[in-house]
């Protein structure tokens, strides 16, 4: 009745006059205004939050996914507020949901699931910019709720993630068995070079096995006999060996003690072969 007004401390007065915006805003406290030609008109200035529906779109890769999304905004300008929107409220909420299918159709699926904060990113600048500077609010941040997938491609994925895991064992048990051999060629090498630390070794997987607590325990051949046997059947066979290489020489001594004769024919070679065997006369010198 009198014009006093109270402005609370989140909020801003715009006054208008036969209809017409005064320049300016009214700060918080108690204002007056005349009731006969002014209306004023509060502006809040708290972030609101605005849950953006669900909106089902398609990624770039042809993927059909559900999204929801949260919006953080506030008021900067209220002249611009009141006067170039006529409900900023569901000006702002239509304008995320028009830019959250935008933002989802230019980015494939694995942005979207592991790539959040750069798609919260966007998507803020996106809304961002047609609501700041004609309207006259400021969007605070942008975050993607939840998306869900189709149930087969949930399944796809699970057997994705299921055949890597199994690729990354399979990797690192190759990858074990790979330092394991070449760990034993090296303890091989070792061992070649002192017979004695191969017995040790033997005797060391006898300790093992014998702690197993079985009934039945097999020694394995020692191997130093078993190079003996080899070493005894080898000798013979070079004895042999060295033999025939001495008789097929050309003048030297055979087994039998008899001077082989060179340059004799073929036919005088035989003759002296059954000479000496007793079935033939001894050849004529020439």
């Amino acid at each position: 009745m009198f014009g006093f007004k109270i402005i609370t401390q989140w909020e801003r007065g715009v006054v208008f006059r036969f209809g017409r915006a005064l320049p300016g805003t009214r700060a918080p406290g108690l204002t007056w205004v005349n009731p006969f030609t002014d209306r004023l008109r509060k502006v809040n200035m708290q972030i609101v939050v605005v849950a953006v529906p669900a909106q089902e779109a398609i990624t770039l890769d042809n993927v059909t996914v559900r999204v929801d999304a949260v919006v953080y905004y506030r008021v900067v300008e209220p002249f611009k507020a009141l006067i170039n929107v006529q409900n900023y409220h569901h000006a702002v909420s239509q304008v995320a949901q028009t830019s959250l299918r935008s933002v989802i159709g230019q980015n494939d699926l694995d942005q979207l699931l592991s790539g959040r904060e750069t798609i919260n990113a966007h998507l803020k600048d996106v809304i961002d910019a047609p609501t700041e500077e004609p309207w006259g609010i400021l969007v605070e941040r942008v975050e993607l709720k939840d998306i869900s997938l189709p149930e087969s491609m949930k399944r796809s994925m699970s057997r994705q993630a299921e055949a890597e895991r199994e690729r990354r064992a399979r990797v690192i048990s190759a990858d074990g068995e790979y330092q394991a051999s070449t760990r034993l060629a090296e303890a091989a090498t070792v061992m070649a070079a002192d017979p004695a630390a191969l017995q040790l070794r033997l005797l060391q997987t006898v300790v093992e096995v014998a702690a197993e607590k079985n009934s039945t325990l097999v020694m394995p051949f020692p191997v130093e006999l078993l190079r003996f046997f080899d070493s005894a059947a080898q000798a013979p066979g070079r004895a042999k060996a060295t033999a025939a290489d001495t008789a097929t020489s050309g003048g030297s001594p055979r087994d039998d003690g008899v001077p082989a004769l060179s340059g004799a024919s073929p036919r005088g070679g035989v003759a002296l072969a059954g000479y000496l065997n007793g079935t033939g006369t001894a050849p004529a010198a020439r």
